[in-house]
């Protein structure tokens, strides 16, 4: 099983050792509730490095509700297997106060992109998200770190955050992995229900298959899906919708 380190020094210590070895060290953040598009990460990761460092947290502060972090999945012994599996060696997994030792008195924000697509519908959520990311970077200090092509608009935030704060790490992109019948996998993915499972596939041939974002909302609502936003930007479609209480987002090429 991965060796598990739950704060800062300790891992610091253990990067030293590597460092001082000449081992080259892969990073992949996580939030836990992990499925093969992890995986996939991990696996790219073993490719290029000697090392693979691994983080599970559960960032409280980009959650937009805190009904939907408290009920995010939390699934460590399936995790650590998966890990495990896939080749990770270390696992970084720091309590809420080891990450935010001051609270939240300092935080990161991004006044274009983040404002636009879910920054419009996630309030606070990309603040979160690029404040937890600059931590983790920073502390993993590691050559390259590992993101998936399913969160399109994150992905864009993280190589801006990285090239403002001059942070060496290189930034790696990971092909989204779906499932056979074309989901996207996600972690939220486990909180459908059977007849929403049966339904959820509609969301990505939708977007592949409509000629106009228009068209694949018109699609989508009448299937029974609401939808938050259907746009094209920079040669993507990217949507995103909700089934009751799971909110669900995709993008395809174009």
């Amino acid at each position: 099983m991965p060796r598990v380190v739950t704060t800062v020094a300790e891992w610091r210590s253990l990067r030293a050792t590597h460092r001082a070895a000449g081992r080259s060290i892969g990073f992949v953040p996580t939030m836990g509730a992990l499925h093969a598009g992890h995986a996939s990460l991990f696996q790219a990761a073993r490719r290029d490095n000697a090392v693979v460092l691994a983080s599970l947290f559960v960032n409280p502060t980009q959650f937009d509700q805190e009904n939907d972090f408290e009920h995010y999945p939390r699934t460590w012994g399936r995790d650590e297997e998966l890990m495990d599996a896939a080749g990770v060696d270390v696992v970084f997994a720091p309590q809420v106060d080891e990450m935010y030792p001051n609270g939240t008195r300092y935080a990161v924000t991004e006044n274009e992109v983040s404002n636009e697509l879910e920054g419009a519908h996630r309030p606070g959520h990309f603040t979160g998200m690029l404040t937890v990311v600059l931590k983790l970077l920073q502390i993993a200090g590691a050559e390259r770190a590992y993101f998936g092509e399913k969160d399109w608009q994150q992905l864009q935030l993280v190589r801006g955050l990285a090239k403002a704060f001059f942070i060496p790490t290189e930034i790696i992109v990971c092909p989204t992995v779906r499932e056979t019948d074309g989901l996207a996998m996600s972690s939220r993915n486990a909180r459908l229900s059977p007849a929403e499972r049966a339904l959820a596939p509609k969301f990505n041939a939708a977007l592949v298959g409509a000629a106009t974002p228009a068209a694949a909302r018109t699609q989508l609502e009448a299937t029974g899906f609401a939808v938050d936003y259907v746009e094209d930007r920079e040669g993507r479609r990217l949507g995103a919708v909700r089934l009751r209480q799971t909110r669900l987002i995709d993008n395809v090429a174009r």
